[in-house]
């Protein structure tokens, strides 16, 4: 058969949700276009019901995640920057359709992303280095912080940058042993849900991520009023959204970080999102009686 009678096959977006592909259990899609307004894919449109069930998936998954150890967990972050370098034209082609860019600009963005997998697999096994340790007191203490994972974190990828600026939100709330909902730009959402597919296949256990499209404010609602979720990022939510996401994330006294305005997802992004879903525990254990000369345990 000839190409020119040939039929392409068109994709069919899924929700990523517990490790499957389920369609919104609403049955609803929304058109996704491109600058032009050029008709590129349905994708599904979750409801709060879906919201809910991604909630349930990362509260399964949290266990396991955050008991991991920290070597693990870098090893399946970088085993995620390998499967996206294999589909590397892929994506390059889905983030210039989505936000117009050039070929050479979109793989820019594209290089830029799976860096940023790299970037946070190191620092898995460090980041307790970093901002735990032993403090000095006025007693015969070991006195030792230590960080550990928030929880459940709901997080609403950025409308603009819909690859880049989503794997620097979703990659550090993981790399700490968090889990995480993620709603994606609703402008431009198909290379977030074409990178669940990545996710499926990368050692990831089902439910550390779970990817939901559709509209932002429908689905960011019931998840920042979710009694079972422990902190969100607005980084997607404009102002007057995020103002009405903190004060119902406000029930249950959920971490809120608010929108950050961000020039250049490229740039070096530091540690501010990872300690943003970070606890501290402090641990008080006595050494023994002091000597003459000194400590004694």
């Amino acid at each position: 058969m000839s190409d020119a009678t040939r039929l392409s096959v068109f994709k069919t977006y899924k929700l990523y949700v517990g490790g499957k592909f389920p369609r919104s259990e609403s049955g609803r899609v929304y058109e996704v276009t491109d600058s032009k307004g050029k008709w590129l894919a349905n994708a599904p449109r979750a409801s709060r019901k879906d919201a809910r069930d991604a909630v349930v998936a990362a509260r399964k998954a949290f266990g396991a995640w955050s008991g991991a150890t920290a070597y693990n967990r870098g090893q399946i972050l970088y085993r995620i920057a390998e499967m996206l370098e294999g589909r590397r034209e892929q994506y390059v082609r889905e983030v210039a359709e989505a936000e117009r860019l050039s070929k050479s600009k979109a793989s820019a963005q594209v290089d830029a992303a799976i860096d940023r997998w790299v970037w946070y697999a190191g620092w898995t096994d460090k980041i307790a280095q970093v901002v735990g340790g032993g403090n000095p007191v006025a007693g015969p203490f070991f006195n030792l912080s230590s960080p550990e994972p928030t929880g459940v974190v709901a997080v609403l990828a950025p409308q603009e940058s819909s690859f880049l600026g989503l794997v620097s939100v979703v990659a550090p709330v993981i790399a700490t042993g968090n889990t995480a909902v993620v709603v994606a730009s609703e402008k431009h959402p198909l290379p977030a849900l074409s990178l669940g597919e990545v996710l499926a296949t990368s050692d990831l256990p089902g439910g550390v991520v779970n990817v939901l499209s559709g509209r932002t404010a429908e689905i960011a609602a019931p998840l920042a009023a979710h009694m079972d979720v422990n902190a969100i990022d607005l980084a997607g939510a404009d102002e007057d959204l995020a103002k009405e996401l903190e004060i119902a994330a406000a029930d249950n006294l959920k971490r809120v970080l608010r929108p950050q305005p961000v020039d250049d997802w490229t740039a070096t992004p530091g540690l501010d999102r990872m300690t943003a879903f970070l606890e501290t525990k402090t641990v008080w254990h006595p050494t023994g009686s002091l000597g003459g000369s000194g400590s004694s345990y």
